[in-house]
């Protein structure tokens, strides 16, 4: 067969579409091809933004002589593990059983129906510290394949079989807790503050965040913390928004964050933040946008909004693809001069002091290396290590802009130009939050047009599903979405919905939410159709090689560099509970919650998103419900409700066509201008001014 990687989605496929081997994409056909020819399937996982992947294919994916012979005993696979999040946990199991480790790139030898029996992760071109070479280990397992082939069947049945145990026992150990609906503890505390408690023991006293090193963003707790902080008991409260607060200054002040550029990396392989790893992704900087923008509406002068605003210019200068949907990563590496893209991890981002100095002059770049903590010796990341007080504002301000125009000089990183669903789902809900919370109406409008596209492009509306990924306007070689992408692609429709009041966002994530339930769950066993306890699924059909290797395709209830598709569609759900006032929107939620209390005791960084959804439960809501008058009227309305708008209170035209069911029976008599506000569904008397809003905003607790 020949390579087939031309034309794919994803930008580390097409990076091997020229590669001596004969690559295959993870589908029927190359499995099909290795039971046909009776060999192994060689898996290679790994993703644009990946080093080692690209150090392993310079040195053995591009060698002719290497590509023959693993053409002529395997058939090779390259998968991505960012739009195959499936493929890659099943076989990163399979690998940490067999190994006890796991990375990328991730290398992994099947039997034609999928099964692994033998995995490792990077391997050298030639032996290296006790690990073999590529050849060798292509080698070997040929050659057991030919001479051992039933003990090679065996560990593939060991190893399917516990993979399977793996999930089996992660699911009951979870279902031995307490339900998320189960009343408080007899000490009075509920899941989301007994997480709280947790967090707070274990951030780190000196440097800020959680753990050592590799440190990573907590992007998924940071909602939890947001959550605690607004509608928490007054001491929950406080702790809640302390430890927020104190986590979100360390990263911002820290080498994570692109100091000229905007954005955050990946991660810090220093406890301190103060080395990162230098790939940008597009589901961090979503996060994070998202976190600091509505940390800046709750704390205005702590300079959150300031680094909001330029991870937000990052997104859109760095990352914005023609059509208006998001790229998926920045790579780590940047290319030499000659062309070679192996050579300089985090080339494009270092600074020296002789480097600061020749573009700021002598004091000025002396200056600002000491502010940056870039001592003598090679280049190093700018980490200031705190904070910046007014008068170290006011320096690097000035020299920012001279020094963005000296780095745009450098060969900058290659993008992964794939569109993942999900991803920019999540970057639509933090972009139409952040135009509202910062008042820059360009952020709207950049969320509108990158909602637009994914409606357009990664729907189907006669088929009713949603692709995964597109690629230069087309996802023709897309599968169908996870759970996660209909998820976080209906999320941000309603966050555009509550930032713009255009009922279409409302009723797209209304129809996207719909059929997420259908194809992703189905009754528990020992329920009936009705139900609320049903089974949900991260896939709506499960592959058959991953049935094989022990998947399942049973959704996973832990968050990981993004949040749990079932936390985000429960979340979902409970915000159309709340703009349709209808109870039976609600009842899935605790079967996609699950078991908190647990999780929320003994590891709460892989369950903040569902601790937020669950916090939220418990909250009364708020709508603001406008009718009759002139679409000025409105927009004043919406105007003085202001920021709550996309933080606690639903804004809601009664006279939209399609307008949700909190808007039923809330008229406007004689079509004179009216607004009713409401708390946990009860409303005030009808007031018909922007100024008699405002008061009842002002005098209701948290309404504003």
């Amino acid at each position: 067969m020949p390579n087939r990687l031309t034309g794919q989605s994803s930008a580390y496929l097409r990076q091997h579409a020229d590669n001596p081997v004969a690559w295959q994409p993870f589908d029927d056909a190359a499995f099909a091809e290795a039971a046909r020819r009776d060999v192994p399937v060689f898996l290679s996982v790994g993703y644009a933004a990946c080093h080692w992947c690209h150090v392993m294919a310079h040195e053995s994916f591009e060698d002719p002589v290497l590509g023959a012979y693993l053409d002529e005993h395997f058939v090779p696979v390259k998968v991505d593990r960012e739009e195959r999040p499936d493929v890659d946990a099943t076989y990163m199991a399979a690998t940490q059983l067999i190994t006890r480790q796991g990375g990328w790139p991730m290398s992994v030898f099947l039997t034609p129906d999928g099964r692994a029996f033998h995995a490792g992760t990077y391997f050298p071109p030639r032996p290296a510290h006790g690990t073999p070479s590529f050849r060798q280990v292509l080698e070997a397992v040929a050659g057991a394949w030919s001479t051992r082939r039933d003990e090679l069947e065996q560990a593939a049945d060991t190893v399917a079989r516990a993979v399977a145990g793996q999930a089996e026992d992660l699911r009951t150990a979870l279902s031995g807790a307490v339900p998320v609906a189960a009343e408080p503890e007899e000490d009075g505390t509920d899941p989301a503050a007994a997480a709280l408690e947790v967090l707070l023991r274990d951030e780190d006293p000196v440097h800020g965040g959680f753990g050592g090193a590799p440190k990573f963003p907590p992007s998924t707790v940071l909602p939890l913390l947001e959550r605690l902080a607004t509608g928490g008991a007054p001491g929950v409260a406080g702790r809640a928004g302390g430890l927020l607060g104190r986590t979100l200054g360390a990263m911002r002040g820290s080498a994570l964050f692109d100091h000229v550029g905007g954005g955050f990396h990946r991660y810090s392989v220093t406890r301190e933040w103060s080395l990162p790893h230098y790939e940008k992704m597009l589901y961090d900087n979503a996060q994070l946008l998202r976190a600091y923008a509505r940390a800046a509406a709750l704390d205005p002068g702590a300079g959150h909004g300031r680094t909001a605003a330029d991870t937000a210019g990052f997104v859109l200068r760095e990352l914005r693809l023609p059509g208006g949907a998001f790229a998926s990563s920045l790579d780590a590496d940047t290319p030499s001069p000659d062309g070679d893209v192996h050579s300089g991890e985090g080339a494009y981002y270092v600074w020296s002091r002789s480097g600061l100095r020749e573009v700021l002059g002598a004091d000025r770049g002396t200056a600002v290396a000491d502010l940056m903590g870039v001592a003598a010796g090679p280049p190093r990341p700018l980490h200031p290590g705190r904070v910046l007080d007014d008068d170290q504002q006011a320096l690097w301000d000035a020299a920012r802009p001279e020094l963005a125009a000296a780095r745009a000089r450098r060969p900058a990183p290659a993008r992964d130009d794939k569109a993942v669903a999900g991803w920019n789902g999540m970057t639509v809900t933090a972009l139409a939050e952040a135009g509202v919370l910062l008042e820059d109406p360009a952020l709207l409008l950049a969320a509108e047009q990158a909602a637009g596209q994914l409606w357009e492009v990664h729907w189907d509306g006669s088929r009713r599903r949603l692709a995964r990924t597109s690629h230069a306007g087309s996802a023709g070689h897309s599968i169908e979405g996870l759970l996660e992408d209909y998820a976080m692609v209906a999320e941000g429709f309603l966050a555009l919905y509550r930032a713009t009041g255009a009922t279409p966002w409302y009723e797209r994530a209304r129809e996207l939410a719909d059929v997420a339930a259908e194809r992703f769950s189905h009754p528990a066993p020992d329920g009936g159709p009705d139900a609320p306890e049903r089974v949900w699924s991260d896939l709506a059909d499960v592959p058959a090689p991953l049935l094989a290797a022990g998947g399942s395709g049973r959704a996973d209830p832990l968050d990981d560099v993004t949040p749990a598709g079932t936390a985000v569609l429960a979340a979902v759900l409970v915000e159309l509970w709340v703009l349709e006032e209808d109870e039976s929107r609600a009842r899935p939620v605790p079967s996609l919650l699950g078991p908190l209390e647990l999780l929320a005791r003994r590891s709460p960084r892989s369950a903040g998103r569902a601790l937020a959804v669950q916090a939220e439960l418990g909250a009364a809501p708020v709508h603001v419900v406008l009718a009759g008058g002139t679409a000025e009227d409105k927009l004043a309305a919406r105007r003085a409700v202001g920021p709550a708008a996309v933080l606690t209170t639903r804004v809601v035209d009664a006279d939209a066509p399609g307008a949700p069911g909190s808007a039923r029976g809330r008229t406007a008599p004689g079509g004179r201008f009216t607004v009713h506000v409401c708390r946990d569904f009860a409303c005030r008397a009808p007031v018909h001014s922007v100024a008699e809003l405002q008061e009842q905003l002002g005098g209701a607790p948290g309404l504003s």
